[in-house]
């Protein structure tokens, strides 16, 4: 898949209905998106940008409508605007001017990896100016705002249905994981880290299920480290009402070449092994309906 300039408006997102007798089950790719809107007015060379895109997480997971369930994906990147941040998550120091409700920047915004990001590392700006407000605005608007109501609109569509849901946000991290969020840690990156922000936003029985499956195949496995996921795993995972929402993230040298994207031998075996696993979720949520 190859990074485009969007000269005119696409839709915001791609979603893919349940091709099977439909499950509780939604799944969602934030950060997958490739199609760089001509406004973004970054000065990052674009092979530098596409370091904060999850490529490929979508096409990973494609096996999810087979077994009934729903796969929304972004197709905008995460760094023009991330859908997995809340609104009020930017830096004033961003911007021309004050933004008309209350901010409140969090850790992740501090790094620069805000709803907004400010640079692509530590030492990359992605702007050589401050950003208007109406520009914000706008991308909130047009990309924000339609992905989180599509996202809601499958989540409460399957609650309303089934009386439960089952969430799965879909990532990929990069291998140098620690070193970007400034962790000094004596492990290394596992294949998989799943969050569940401590224990909070899934039932148990799921984690349990997916580090299982994932370990029986031979991959490494952590929990909540270093990411416990952030907005959309807290706001759907509720699990005393049923609602529960678990963060996957995939170490991306399993599937492809951090540095130019494209798929590596990895991305065959990695993308079979998650069709296995699709449908071993898949029947836990049927048992569980």
């Amino acid at each position: 898949m190859n990074q485009v300039m969007d000269t005119k408006q696409i839709a915001p997102f791609t979603l893919a209905l349940p091709e099977a007798e439909a499950l509780p089950l939604v799944c969602d790719s934030p950060h997958s998106g490739t199609f760089y809107p001509a406004d973004f007015g970054a000065v990052v060379a674009p092979e530098r940008l596409r370091g904060g895109e999850d490529t490929h997480v979508d096409a990973l997971w494609e096996a999810v409508p087979r077994v009934g369930g729903t796969l929304l994906a972004a197709t905008f990147p995460r760094v023009y605007i991330d859908p997995n941040r809340m609104l009020d998550d930017i830096d004033p120091a961003q911007l021309d001017g004050p933004w008309p409700t209350a901010l409140a920047p969090g850790e992740k915004t501090r790094l620069g990896y805000g709803l907004i990001w400010s640079n692509i590392d530590a030492a990359t700006p992605i702007y050589d100016r401050k950003l208007t407000v109406a520009e914000v605005q706008g991308r909130i608007d047009r990309y924000y705002r339609p992905y989180h109501a599509a996202l809601a609109e499958a989540v409460e569509g399957a609650y309303q249905r089934f009386g439960a849901v089952w969430h799965l946000n879909l990532h990929s991290m990069p291998n140098n994981a620690y070193e970007r969020l400034k962790i000094r840690s004596p492990r290394l990156l596992a294949d998989f880290v799943l969050g569940d922000r401590d224990g909070t936003t899934c039932e148990p029985g799921l984690v349990d299920l997916v580090e299982r499956e994932l370990l029986e195949m031979g991959y490494t496995v952590a929990r909540n480290d270093p990411y416990k996921g952030v907005q959309l795993i807290a706001q759907i995972g509720r699990p005393a009402e049923r609602r529960n929402s678990l963060q996957i993230e995939i170490r991306r040298p399993l599937y492809m070449e951090e540095g130019t994207r494209e798929r590596n031998e990895g991305f065959g075996t990695v993308q079979r092994d998650l069709t296995l696993l699709t449908l071993r979720i898949a029947e836990y949520v049927r048992r569980g309906v």
